[in-house]
């Protein structure tokens, strides 16, 4: 008994299916293992996230251009910054650069109670919007300089969508014990990925990793966009 031809939605249907498959098995490919990482980045999609007129690009391992003369950061660069925060549900994360909100959409598929902080109105909003969408979990954004000081709050993980000259302590400090931060510090004109935690007797321990396709994160408020 012959099949019916596709129908154009589920021509469509399928190659999305195909390719969302194939980056999976990219990240694979790039040595991400863990299964709720694969998991969240198979589920939330990019493409929500993306620029329009760089759609076509989302599911590919690509940085995409962002208004306010931003970028948005390569899925295998995220998904190795992620896998070095190592989230668990339920734990309390510091955001520091939401751009376009994708980033801050993992991190709540993985059971995370996110702080998002952006410095760009324009991208804040477009950001709100994109996680209302993907129905984001518990999600809190806020305007203003994610490398500011903070008053009286604690976090298990904080996460620098950028690169670094120095980790300021106004972000170390924010650590509670146990905690761990994840970035990119800037060393010799190259970013490469950082890890700090703090240990129990709240001393720090600091690790440099393998360089990092990212861009650097500005301190301060836009004045305008």
């Amino acid at each position: 008994m012959s099949r019916e031809p596709f129908s154009e939605a589920e021509a469509r249907s399928e190659q999305e299916a195909i390719g969302v498959a194939s980056f999976v098995l990219s990240l694979r490919a790039k040595g991400i293992r863990n299964t709720a990482l694969l998991r969240a980045m198979e589920l939330v999609p990019r493409d929500v996230f993306a620029p329009r007129r760089f759609r076509d690009l989302s599911r590919t391992d690509v940085a995409l251009p962002l208004p306010c003369g931003q970028t948005m950061t390569a899925p295998g660069t995220v998904a190795t910054m992620l896998l070095a925060l190592g989230v668990a549900p339920g734990q309390r994360v510091l955001e520091v650069g939401t751009g376009t909100g994708y980033v801050t959409a993992l991190l709540a598929h993985l059971g995370a109670e996110v702080t998002t902080v952006e410095r760009f109105n324009t991208l804040a909003e477009s950001a709100a919007q994109h996680l209302k969408i993907v129905e984001a979990g518990k999600v809190r954004m806020e305007i203003g300089d994610g490398l500011a000081a903070r008053v009286r709050e604690r976090f298990d993980r904080i996460l620098l969508n950028g690169a670094r000259p120095e980790i300021p302590q106004t972000l170390t400090s924010l650590l509670g014990p146990g905690g761990r931060l994840v970035g990119a510090l800037t060393q010799d004109g190259a970013p490469r990925l950082v890890q700090i935690e703090r240990l129990p007797d709240g001393e720090f321990t600091r690790n440099l990793g393998a360089p990092l396709r990212i861009s650097p994160l500005v301190t301060g408020i836009a004045a305008t966009l």
